[in-house]
């Protein structure tokens, strides 16, 4: 989680919202990235789109089996169906996102019977500084605005 933790302060930097994502097969990083939704003007560039994309590439496959992804956030809804559909072996996040969260959060989209693919789920990794990265983000975007 802490190469997650540098992705999203990266992402900060770049006047991003600081979320980070990685993801580890046979204990090595083969994708790493960050959200990018303001510099791509898409809210589909997600961290986890990010790498999930960059990862197939690597592989060279949709199929991530055997896949661990760590993100600073509980996913969303959008990123939860992609989780699902490249069937990710195992998620780990950090923050719960109280607003968007579809793992436990909001929905549990995860206990929805009958999907094709269930991830392996490790919330709360590193939770406090990955939400201090976030509440301090939002709170000097508030400060700027005032």
């Amino acid at each position: 989680m802490d190469i997650a933790l540098n992705l999203a302060k990266e992402a900060m930097q770049e006047d991003e919202v600081p979320i980070g994502a990685l993801i580890v097969k046979d204990d090595k990083v083969i994708a790493a990235s960050h959200n990018t939704k303001e510099r791509q003007k898409s809210a589909l560039h997600h961290a986890e789109m990010e790498v999930i994309e960059k990862a197939t590439q690597v592989l060279g496959t949709w199929h991530l089996e055997g896949c661990t992804l760590f993100v600073t956030l509980e996913p969303c809804l959008m990123c939860t169906g992609a989780i699902i559909n490249s069937r990710i072996t195992s998620l780990c996040f950090g923050a719960f996102n109280p607003k968007g969260g579809a793992i436990v959060s909001n929905l549990n989209l995860l206990g929805i019977k009958g999907l094709n693919h269930y991830p392996k789920i490790i919330p709360g990794i590193k939770e406090k500084e990955c939400a201090a990265l976030l509440t301090d983000f939002f709170r000097q975007k508030r400060q700027k605005t005032s």
